[in-house]
């Protein structure tokens, strides 16, 4: 059986609130950790998210 292309990763905020978002990405053509800037409702202020894996 084919390993999927497509995996489920969690962004962690950086601002050390706990809140995550989850998305997916191709692990095919991006082979390094993503990070974006995006809302944290409980910091209320946009901070960077971080990939890491999901237990």
């Amino acid at each position: 059986m084919a390993k999927a292309a497509n995996i489920k990763i969690k962004l962690l905020s950086t601002a050390d609130t706990g809140y995550f978002y989850v998305t997916s990405k191709n692990s095919r053509t991006k082979t390094e950790k993503m990070s974006f800037r995006k809302y944290d409702p409980i910091a209320k202020k946009h901070v960077e998210f971080k990939e890491t894996k999901i237990k």
